[in-house]
């Protein structure tokens, strides 16, 4: 990514003066093409030049060469995963301080915001009060759009309109939301695994043909999953439809063996099938869920992270170029609390409280995250 961004700043200077490239480059000395070059970052200025533009535009030549520091992508992933580590540990609004400060210091460094809002969108709720956490929310959306109007990487742009997007949703405006993706046409993106497999196919390279093809199952898979607690939201009033979803699911994660895979997943469905079931009233089959929940929590894997196995052999590596890696977006003493809080600060479990066997559940989910301490 390009530190020195003169192209931009003679664009828009030249434009607030109102004046064609051929004016300004009458009054600097030099031909219209050097103007044009300049302007789409093919060439620079010569040095001696500098003082002139500035002079012109009257604005100092620290200005004129807009300087933004970058870090490296793997200078982000270490500072994501420390202010991760720090939100669980610390005072929120004292490490809020650095994380405010990083921002104004690499605002022009697109890769660090897009997880700086990733970063957000994970920790906002440990802010005191709504209103505060609603204001994070609103900053987050603030540079969002920042990514999507200001860097020109289509990935990244998508990736921050999704973004922006949850926090509409975590702010109760779904109807922005809806608006946001549906219009936003530029962001839809059809995949290209197939044609990229193909590629290493006629290359010779079978073993990364099938990394992709494996990485792109694997999204499947997770967005399929992710999606069933709104398809059963949807279904709340035709129970024997619910139960349907409900078990074709668990097939399906038991099936790939997703358990192991991407844990967070099985556990945000064994919730949802507890809710749906408490719901219609059938305690026995909440209760066999949420031991499922329990369960899962109490035997997880650490580090927690998200892993291949004898199926998915090929994904190792595509998961270890995630932006975060492939490790959880949280602390695991967070993650091993809200693991806890999902069952006792969730309405939709109150009628469940006095029974044995949910009190049962939470003192193993207490046990387990006074382990982790």
């Amino acid at each position: 990514m390009k530190e020195i961004n003169i192209a931009r700043t003679i664009i828009d200077k030249r434009k607030e003066k109102g004046i064609t490239q051929e004016d300004l480059a009458e009054y600097i000395g030099v031909s219209k093409a050097s103007v044009s070059k300049w302007e789409t970052g093919q060439s620079y200025p010569d040095i001696t030049l500098l003082p002139q533009l500035a002079a012109f535009f009257n604005i100092s030549i620290d200005e004129l060469m807009n300087y933004s520091p970058q870090l490296t992508g793997a200078d982000i992933k270490k500072l994501y995963h420390r202010l991760a580590k720090d939100f669980s540990e610390k005072p929120f609004e004292e490490v809020y301080e650095e994380y405010e400060a990083l921002i104004k210091k690499y605002y022009s460094c697109f890769p660090l915001l897009l997880q700086m809002c990733t970063l957000m969108v994970n920790h906002y709720m440990l802010a005191e009060g709504k209103a505060r956490q609603d204001e994070l929310l609103e900053q987050t959306i603030e540079l969002c759009l920042r990514i999507k109007q200001e860097n020109d990487d289509t990935s990244m742009a998508t990736q921050a309109n999704q973004l922006h997007g949850i926090c509409l949703l975590m702010l109760n405006r779904p109807a922005e939301a809806v608006d946001l993706l549906e219009t936003d046409e530029c962001y839809f993106t059809s995949s290209h695994s197939a044609l990229l497999a193909n590629a290493y196919l006629a290359l010779g390279r079978a073993d990364k043909a099938e990394a992709v093809l494996q990485g792109d199952i694997y999204s499947h898979l997770m967005t399929m999953i992710n999606e069933v607690p709104m398809l059963l939201s949807i279904n709340m009033e035709k129970p024997q439809k619910a139960e349907e979803i409900i078990e074709r699911m668990f097939s399906l994660t038991d099936l790939f063996n997703i358990e192991k895979l991407n844990f967070n997943a099985v556990l945000i469905l064994c919730l949802t099938a507890g809710e749906t079931y408490t719901a219609f009233g059938r305690t026995d089959k909440a209760m066999e869920y949420l031991t499922r929940y329990t369960d899962i929590c109490c035997d997880l894997q650490l580090p927690m992270r998200i892993r291949g196995d004898d199926f998915f052999d090929h994904i190792d590596s595509t998961l270890d170029k995630l932006e975060l890696g492939s490790d959880a977006p949280r602390e695991e003493s967070l993650i091993r609390k809200s693991m806890l809080c999902a069952l006792t600060q969730n309405p939709a479990f109150a009628t469940l409280a006095e029974l044995p066997e949910f009190q049962n559940l939470l003192k193993r989910l207490e046990e387990y995250t006074i382990k982790g301490e």
